[in-house]
């Protein structure tokens, strides 16, 4: 099923206004989970709008509040989500880290007490089309077992590093875990095996069944013990810098995961002594892999969808039409 984007777009933007989500803000949210569906991340995009209702009903997120700066350290933000959406939240931080990087070359907002943003590259490209490089992270409930343990104690923790390019940004948009939970349940939903090894099954076995991993709660980190050690270290810069939760603090469950911490770096490549020297070097850099980089598939399937219209999981586009009928 393929719908147009301004469809999909206007339909989440009715849905969210029932929220008593303001009309600008309703809009912008409704975009943001639009552009990421349409980028080919349906897992994080259209696939995360009935959770995200769901939060919001349940009064996990607080459709009426902002995002708050709460201290400035030179080149430093500390920010209060307030609880607030998500996806809002965390525009509005890459945003402002955007800004201070103007100033000072380099900008950073940390920010607590916040909601699920969604899909994290949505922030990368953010500060790409800004003219940015950017860092960014959030941490998560506990879903990803230390190496050596079998219980969740670790955050798949995303992680995104974006690099400006006039022919196409570099974006890398990443889990800590080999494959998200988003992804296991596309998979899953496909009915297909991931191409390979994930996570164990309930007998402690690796295995490419995405839904024998979902049931074990024990996917597989990146790099065995390296992404593992990944996790534990942005969970902590995290929390440090924005004086939020540490992934041992945040509510267990998609449902109840909320006060996450998250941290957005902006480098402003203009204020770089040898800016002009950017793009030449990012291009001969992706000219010598000869293969697919990050961010290329997005760019692909952007331009296929907007023209072909945007695949749709059913039951997620027949929530989303239930919610924004009168």
């Amino acid at each position: 099923m393929r719908v147009a984007y301004h469809e999909l777009s206007d339909t989440l933007r009715r849905a969210l206004l029932t929220t008593g989500l303001e009309p600008d803000r309703a809009a912008l949210c409704a975009r943001l989970i639009a552009d990421s569906t349409r980028d080919g991340v349906p897992s994080h995009g259209l696939n995360l709008f009935p959770r995200l209702m769901t939060m919001i009903r349940s009064g996990v997120v607080d459709v009426r509040a902002r995002a708050a700066r709460v201290s400035v350290s030179g080149a430093v933000e500390r920010w209060d989500g307030c609880g607030g959406v998500g996806t809002l939240n965390a525009h509005e931080a890459m945003g402002a880290a955007i800004e201070r990087s103007r100033e000072h070359g380099i900008g950073c907002v940390a920010l607590a007490n916040t909601n699920h943003w969604m899909r994290g590259g949505t922030y990368g490209w953010q500060a790409a089309d800004a003219g940015a490089i950017a860092v960014c992270w959030t941490n998560t409930f506990p879903n990803l077992p230390p190496w050596g343990a079998d219980a969740p104690r670790i955050g798949n923790n995303p992680l995104v590093i974006a690099v400006p390019r006039a022919g196409g940004h570099v974006v890398l948009d990443m889990a800590m875990s080999q494959f998200s939970y988003g992804a296991l349940a596309a998979y899953r939903s496909r009915g297909e095996t991931l191409p390979v090894p994930g996570g164990f099954d309930r007998t402690g076995q690796l295995t490419r069944d995405p839904a024998a991993i979902e049931a074990s709660g024990r996917p597989l980190p990146i790099g065995y013990w390296k992404g593992s050690g990944l996790s534990i270290m942005l969970d902590m810069v995290a929390a440090v810098l924005s004086g939020g939760r540490a992934t041992h603090e945040v509510p267990a469950g998609p449902e109840e995961e909320t006060g996450v911490s998250q941290v957005f770096v902006a480098i402003d490549v203009e204020s770089l002594a040898n800016h002009d020297q950017v793009t030449r070097v990012v291009d001969a850099i992706l000219a010598d892999l000869q293969v697919r980089y990050p961010g290329r598939r997005t760019i692909d399937d952007r331009a296929r969808n907007l023209e072909q219209g945007i695949p749709v999981d059913p039951s997620a586009w027949r929530f989303a039409q239930t919610c924004a009928s009168p």
